[in-house]
């Protein structure tokens, strides 16, 4: 006949309290590694597949879209809004405040 090992005083005074036996600590898993329940953490991208990374952090998509646009807009007026076309202007665009941004000129 298998003997359980006496409760502890503060094992009995939680039995007492609660009506139900404290349970034994679990084994721990020899250092360098992980029990097979416990999965290593894992690192994923906060990028949506199909968007691209912002390369300045410091300034939100948003924030760069609107310089962007604007950007697009006076380069379609300096050629007189004819001929090009609209997503030449935009590329070129992103260029420019990329390159400004890179620059230290456009600050956010």
């Amino acid at each position: 006949m298998p003997t359980t090992p006496k409760a502890s005083k503060s094992e009995s005074k939680v039995a007492e309290v609660t009506g139900k036996r404290a349970k034994a600590p679990a084994a721990k898993a020899p250092a360098g590694k992980t029990p097979a329940t416990q999965k290593a953490p894992t690192r994923t991208a906060s990028v949506r597949p199909g968007k691209a990374a912002n390369p300045f952090p410091e300034l939100t998509l948003d924030q760069r879209r609107y310089y962007v646009e604007v950007a697009a807009y006076y380069i379609a007026e300096r050629r007189g809004f004819r001929g090009g076309s609209e997503m030449d202007d935009w590329v070129r665009a992103e260029e420019e405040i990329d390159r400004l941004l890179r620059e230290g000129i456009l600050r956010p």
